[in-house]
């Protein structure tokens, strides 16, 4: 991640002793994601991630470390927040909140095939059910109110097409949150930023052997929403061409199967699916306006591009992901 607040292997290591976590033998910053400031640490002991939160606060944080905590411990491969004396998963580093977790095993996959989307879906599905008897609430944080107040301020920085498109989409996501299928639509604590860099799979595989997914790390976008718009964000990355924007369908396809073995679509899912597609892109572009126009300084900083997410948009508008094209026939009356 980009590295706003610098520790030095001094301080990294008298708050990694104070943890029980060994001594402090290796450090380095992590340059991906713009969120946080991130360090891999090496101890005695084992390897972790040492975050320092940039944005959440103390308040907001309790929620995703003890999702991810809650998650690990009914047998989702996550990041286990590292407690205290006092059983406190959260604490302070140079004046910034802080945690730290294990470091998961696996390298990630930035070109998924099929494997690796069947995988991915079999594993959210068991997360949103893992989640159901978590007890902690908090929203979705870049949900539908925090499109409402960014787009007015990120409006100066589009050309007339832009803005027309990015208006006339959220108006669009207004009328979707009025409507009854959407407020039956299941809900409970998602990922909500699970994007391909962020899960992490088997290394130097036989040929004939299948990917296994090791973890899903960066909780730290977590919220209450519905669980379509989890699978949204993950078909809008998981299951793309790059270059254009444009849907896969054998990946879509995968993915949406091996999720629905564990947890079957409702009939409001398959009917807002291509809504929510809307939405994930909208969410992503709109975040990257932000990152890119409003920047903070970091020492590692690297912004997205966000006319990626644009032309995702304009594929799930011109081309919406449609069930029935998705799924084979069978499926459809799970």
């Amino acid at each position: 991640m980009a590295v706003y607040t610098e520790v030095s292997f001094d301080e990294a290591s008298t708050f990694l002793q104070s943890l029980g976590l060994g001594t402090l033998q290796h450090m380095e910053g992590c340059s991906g994601g713009i969120e946080n400031t991130n360090y891999f640490v090496t101890t005695d002991q084992a390897a972790y991630v040492l975050t320092l939160f940039e944005r959440l606060t103390a308040q907001q944080l309790p929620f995703y470390l003890r999702f991810m905590k809650h998650l690990a411990v009914h047998g989702i491969p996550v990041p286990d927040p590292a407690a205290n004396r006092d059983g406190d998963v959260l604490h302070e580093l140079n004046g910034k909140p802080a945690a730290v977790v294990n470091r998961l095993n696996g390298k990630s996959e930035l070109s998924p095939g099929i494997a690796h989307c069947a995988a991915l879906g079999d594993v959210l599905a068991r997360m949103h059910f893992a989640g159901r008897d978590f007890e902690m609430k908090q929203p979705n944080l870049r949900g539908l109110p925090w499109w409402n107040e960014t787009v007015p301020v990120v409006l100066p920085f589009l050309d007339e097409a832009q803005a027309q498109l990015i208006k006339s989409e959220l108006a669009y996501q207004n009328h979707i949150a009025t409507l009854s299928a959407y407020g039956a639509l299941p809900r409970g604590p998602i990922h909500a930023d699970l994007f391909r860099d962020n899960a992490l799979f088997t290394q130097d595989l036989r040929p004939d052997q299948v990917p296994q997914l090791t973890g899903i790390f960066d909780f730290y976008f977590a919220g209450v929403d519905a669980w379509l718009f989890d699978i949204a964000v993950c078909l809008n990355d998981w299951c793309v061409d790059l270059p254009t924007g444009r849907a896969d369908t054998e990946r879509s396809r995968a993915l949406l199967l091996a999720y629905e073995a564990v947890r079957p679509l409702t009939a409001q899912e398959r009917e807002l699916l291509p809504a929510l597609a809307r939405a994930a892109a909208l969410r992503f572009w709109l975040s990257r306006l932000w990152d890119l126009h409003l920047p903070r300084e970091a020492a590692m900083l690297k912004p997205h591009d966000p006319t990626h997410f644009e032309r995702v948009l304009r594929e799930r508008i011109a081309a919406p992901l449609i069930p029935s094209n998705l799924f084979q026939t069978e499926s459809l009356s799970a």
